[in-house]
């Protein structure tokens, strides 16, 4: 499901899945059409548009998650996807030597990393969709800067302290995109 975060200015307007939120977006924009209403994907804080022609039931509609497709036989079933990557000839040459060959050998590389690096890729995610919603929404806020520096420099305490003077709204959204930036103890 795709949630989303609406706000009217500095005010949380609507919060939960995109057609319903949209919905309300809708709603708020026919009353007074002057407002600023701004819309954020809660899984990276990244800014979104929305479309809201047609009436409720057509908006929700057209958000709603379509039905996956039947899988097809074979390995796409499992999800495998075919790119290009590019490599020394050495790197190809002890990938092809390895049990199972250059695609087992890459998957197993993959695998590993990703288990290793988890704790530091969420961390950076979620500054990294902290950061995106603040730009937009707290850029003209006091002490926006030293907040930043302080999500980044993983000071939740200092980070905590600087948004305090900001709209509550905004300090929960930023805190919720936040929730996994603070390196663990």
């Amino acid at each position: 499901m795709d949630s989303i975060t609406a706000f009217q200015g500095l005010r949380r307007l609507a919060s939960g899945e995109i057609g319903t939120v949209a919905v309300a977006v809708k709603a708020t924009l026919q009353n007074d059409p002057t407002l600023a209403v701004l819309s954020y994907r809660d899984a990276n804080g990244e800014q979104i548009d929305l479309d809201l022609r047609g009436s409720a039931e057509e908006i929700v509609e057209r958000y709603r998650l379509p039905t996956p497709p039947k899988a097809a036989r074979g390995r796409p079933r499992l999800g495998v996807v075919a790119r290009e990557i590019t490599l020394m000839p050495r790197h190809w040459e002890w990938l092809g030597s390895q049990p199972g060959g250059a695609s087992v050998a890459l998957r197993k590389l993959v695998e590993e990393a990703s288990k290793s690096s988890g704790g530091v890729d969420q961390t950076r995610t979620s500054r990294d969709a902290c950061y995106r919603f603040l730009s937009s929404m707290a850029g003209n806020l006091p002490y926006f800067e030293q907040a930043t520096r302080a999500l980044y420099a993983g000071n939740q305490a200092g980070f905590r302290e600087l948004i305090a003077v900001w709209p509550m709204d905004v300090q929960v959204y930023a805190l919720k995109l936040g929730t996994d930036a603070w390196p663990t103890p």
